[in-house]
């Protein structure tokens, strides 16, 4: 590689650590909102945050759904009960991040992390008498699926760990070994993602995160190696594998989030969908671009090594920092 080549993959690496270092600089606010129902159709409102002028400045930290109302620490939503919309209307604009936990006579409860992208959550409601509550199909679909779709969006990991198969696996005319790739990674992570989720499967975080950073740090190394090797013959094993080993990182993220307890089946399948939706569309778009920077003859010989080394550079820093993490005290 001449001074040129390595000039622009210092550049690329430099461009993509520099923004990667000033998220991380950002303090995150964290509150806990609980609705704890007292009465039939009657919440009691406990609110606390770490921000004492947050706590201050809030006579309510929600917005009910209609034709729920609030009466002091109270809702109140009759016979109909808590279903709906939920808003959050003052964490536009802010970094904190609610926990909200919703209990229900019954034993059910509702357990969701609300984010200032999406100051809101929809309450579906317990199933009645323990049925499948078709009701609840449509809000459970929509809010998972796009819940998914941001998971693997705004999961930098997992995003680069898609992008680095698109560099490993040759586009052919056919698609099948790009295909069979993907759909190995699919069935594998899915497989891991329900055992975790569902308490088949129970791994600490610390190693798992840090065996995800590693995987992609070997795909990139392995889109560089000039010779043969079992990962260029044989993509969708190593796919499998490393699979397995993302849907543990997307099943601790779900988690995280929070799952309506009387729907997890439902919520666990759409999240699912959404995550391949953002895989699909991730593909899609790095596949597009190469096929237009090729036909516009704008494709330079350091463009690919360039590019895979700012991701190994940043999934090496990911790596270092996760593996530390996991021997902290």
């Amino acid at each position: 590689m001449t001074w040129r080549r390595r000039a622009a993959a210092v550049l690329v690496v430099a461009a993509v650590l520099g923004p990667a270092a000033a998220a991380r600089a950002h303090q995150v606010d964290a509150a806990t909102v609980s609705l704890s129902e007292v009465a039939p159709g009657r919440f009691l409102v406990r609110w606390h945050a770490a921000s004492a002028a947050l706590m201050s400045d809030l006579a309510s930290p929600i917005v009910p759904p209609a034709p729920c109302r609030l009466d002091g620490s109270y809702v109140d939503c009759g016979p109909r009960g808590l279903v709906g919309t939920v808003a959050l209307p003052w964490m536009e604009g802010t970094l904190t991040r609610v926990m909200v936990d919703v209990q229900w006579l019954d034993g059910a409860r509702l357990l969701r992390v609300v984010t200032p992208s999406a100051p809101r959550l929809t309450v579906y409601g317990p199933p009645a008498g323990g049925r499948f509550d078709l009701a609840a199909l449509k809000p459970i679909a929509s809010d998972y699926t796009a819940l998914g779709v941001e998971h693997i969006l705004t999961g930098f990991d997992h995003l680069l760990f898609v992008i680095a198969l698109t560099f490993l696996v040759p586009l052919r005319p056919s698609g099948r070994p790009l295909l069979a790739t993907i759909t190995a990674f699919t069935i594998a992570h899915s497989l891991s993602l329900a055992a975790t989720v569902l308490g088949v499967v129970a791994l600490p975080a610390p190693p798992v995160e840090a065996s995800i950073a590693l995987s992609i740090v070997l795909v990139c190394a392995e889109c560089l190696r000039p010779g043969e090797s079992l990962t260029r013959r044989a993509p969708w094993v190593v796919a499998f594998a490393f699979g397995l080993l993302h849907g543990l990182g997307f099943a601790s993220a779900l988690l995280a989030i929070g799952l309506p307890e009387a729907h997890v089946p439902l919520a666990l399948v759409f999240f699912n969908v959404g995550v391949e939706l953002g895989q699909l569309a991730t593909i899609a778009v790095v596949t597009a671009l190469g096929l237009v920077i090729a036909r516009a003859g704008l494709r330079r010989s350091w463009m690919r090594p360039g590019i895979i080394y700012a991701m190994g550079s940043v999934a090496g820093a990911w790596s270092l920092e996760r593996v530390a993490a996991v021997f902290a005290p």
